[in-house]
């Protein structure tokens, strides 16, 4: 019930433009710390606005060490990590979407079982 008393909620109308397009209150905006991106989640005839964080470092580490160990060094090394690291966020959009898929159709699921052959 605490919870509760502090979840605020706050309300705004939004004109939507001819080209579907609408604008996020400035308020809004930095509240929530929005800088490039939003998802958009249409759910039960609602639709949702999250601000994406980038978790930017998150494979960072890995994907220096790989450079490194493939010899890779100075600019070279730099313009190479931006190449790798520019595929993470495609990569994950591309799991999710398999997984949406999957989960709607069983038949494209895969089993613990088929992923690591325990199959006997």
């Amino acid at each position: 019930m605490e919870k509760e008393k502090k979840r605020k909620i706050i309300k705004k109308r939004i004109a939507v433009s001819p080209k579907r397009q609408i604008t996020l209150p400035l308020a809004y905006v930095k509240q929530l710390g929005i800088e490039h991106e939003v998802d958009c989640i249409l759910e039960q005839n609602t639709i949702k606005i999250l601000p994406v964080y980038e978790d930017a470092g998150t494979f960072d580490e890995l994907i220096l060490a790989e450079l490194v160990s493939e010899g890779y060094a100075g600019q070279e090394l730099l313009d190479k990590f931006k190449e790798q690291r520019s595929k993470i966020r495609p990569a994950v959009e591309k799991l999710l979407d398999e997984a949406d898929r999957a989960s709607k159709d069983p038949d494209l699921a895969y089993t613990y079982e088929d992923v690591f052959e325990t199959k006997e």
